[in-house]
């Protein structure tokens, strides 16, 4: 193929390339947004966008069995008025001296409001950062 074809051919593509959105509306956001009508399904359902953070406790669980582990409900209540999306209780991922008595790192971890952040943190619970 000659320089001159493939320097035609390649400005034709460019062309093409930039002006391809010149007629139409390429961007999501440019586009009206879909109605619907009657009873139709859709195929997904709303998601819910507000901003959610993990804030935590110890669970009060010490190594060798000693001390007492605080389940996830009890310590709930702790958390006065602030609703809980999802609760869980899980390893901070730290290491530890392994010795009775210790703190074996589990945590109590509650997901909330983002907007509760600092309510929940002046009833004492940290910020989950770990995953």
């Amino acid at each position: 193929m000659s320089l001159r074809k493939l320097s035609v051919l390649a400005l034709s593509f460019a062309a093409f390339a930039f002006m391809g959105c010149s007629t139409a509306k390429c961007k999501i956001e440019d586009r009206p947004p879909v109605e619907i009508k009657g009873n139709e399904k859709t195929m997904t359902e709303a998601k819910d966008l507000t901003s959610k953070v993990r804030v935590y406790k110890p669970d009060g669980s010490l190594q060798c069995g000693q001390g007492a582990k605080i389940d996830l409900d009890t310590m709930k209540k702790d958390l006065q008025g602030i609703q809980v999306f999802k609760a869980d209780n899980k390893h901070d991922g730290l290491m530890r001296v392994q010795m009775c008595g210790h703190p074996t790192g589990t945590c109590n971890v509650y997901e909330i409001l983002a907007a509760d952040l600092d309510k929940a943190q002046k009833l004492g619970f940290k910020k989950w950062n770990k995953d």
